[in-house]
């Protein structure tokens, strides 16, 4: 936390030490010179005097007097005028934390702020109501956190929405005998029981698509594998907690060939011939199947290629990320 004065009163501190830093009041603006320093002084806090005296500073005091101060949270700005509170700055106590979130507030509402983050912990988890109370919203929750939002100006809060989208994967693996690695899940819709299909499963998080569909095709049925390209990709909206939904089609490449089924998930798994696995009742009667194994073979005979995937570095986030592509090469 941090103090902030209406009017307020300034210590000129000759700097004996150079190492003396009040770094959480000059990030709220007040200014240091080469050999001065403003500094705010709650009025009921004394023990500050202890540590003056302590780096040996000379003081000398103004008669400007403080009429009112107020503790906001410790916070960061992002670079669209939000503010984004430390959650470490968050006190344990009910009351201290309506009453320095009222302060805060109003504080950066008179900077002209716009939207606010607030991260609140598991174990902080009484505060969450009466952050509610005060005006923040759900944002988005994890196992061991709430992000809760506030939009500061007039009108419609122009802050954005959380992930709304679930990754999933599927996996094409077909070997030198037209054989596709098919399962048969123990799970399932109704309309699909019994039916042979390419393993599925989604992505976690901060796993690229490409090592997902490996992981999902070695968990499934114990074949190893390496990512050749994406093929095709399907949309679709209001699936699970009416979350939409993109599965990516990826041909995969066999490297083993001894099946051994994850029991839990599977009940079956086998390498089965093309033409009796798309000769299939449900996928000739299923558009999408049907669409997808006709990509999947014509990038097996090479008459079309799909997406590899290849690691740059972006300026943007100024991370390594994969971007996936036509290979030009198939």
């Amino acid at each position: 936390m941090a103090l902030i004065g209406s009017q307020i009163s300034c210590l000129k501190f000759n700097y004996l030490q150079s190492y003396v830093r009040f770094p959480k009041l000059i990030q709220f603006g007040f200014r240091r010179k080469s050999e001065d320093l403003c500094f705010v002084i709650h009025k009921n806090r004394f023990n500050l005097a202890a540590k003056i005296k302590e780096s040996k500073l000379n003081i000398a005091i103004s008669d400007t007097q403080i009429n009112e101060t107020l503790e906001i949270f410790e916070f960061n700005e992002d670079q669209y005028d939000g503010i984004i509170i430390n959650h470490d700055s968050l006190p344990d106590s009910s009351n201290l934390f309506l009453s320095i979130l009222n302060s805060s507030l109003s504080f950066w509402k008179s900077k002209g702020k716009k939207g606010v983050w607030l991260k609140i912990l598991e174990h902080q988890a009484d505060l969450v109501p009466i952050a509610l109370k005060a005006g923040f919203k759900y944002h988005h929750a994890e196992l061991d956190y709430i992000v809760l939002t506030y939009w500061i100006p007039n009108g419609p809060s122009l802050l954005p929405y959380t992930a709304t989208h679930q990754i999933g994967v599927g996996a094409f693996v077909i070997n030198q005998n037209n054989e596709v690695l098919v399962v048969k899940e123990k799970k399932c819709l109704s309309c699909c029981s019994g039916v042979w299909k390419i393993p599925t499963g989604f992505v976690n998080k901060s796993e690229d698509i490409f090592s997902g569909v490996i992981r999902e095709v070695k968990e499934e049925t114990g074949i190893d594998t390496s990512f050749l390209e994406v093929v095709a990709f399907r949309h679709a909206h209001q699936v699970i907690f009416d979350q939409s939904d993109i599965l990516f089609i990826c041909m995969l490449k066999p490297i083993s060939f001894n099946i051994s089924i994850d029991e839990s998930e599977i009940e079956n798994a086998t390498w089965m011939a093309l033409d009796e696995f798309e000769n299939q009742e449900f996928h000739k009667e299923d558009e999408m199947s049907r669409k997808i194994i006709e990509i999947c073979k014509g990038v097996f005979v090479k008459s079309h290629g799909g997406f590899k995937a290849e690691k740059l570095m972006s300026k943007l986030d100024d991370k390594n990320s994969y971007l996936y592509y036509p290979n030009l090469e198939a």
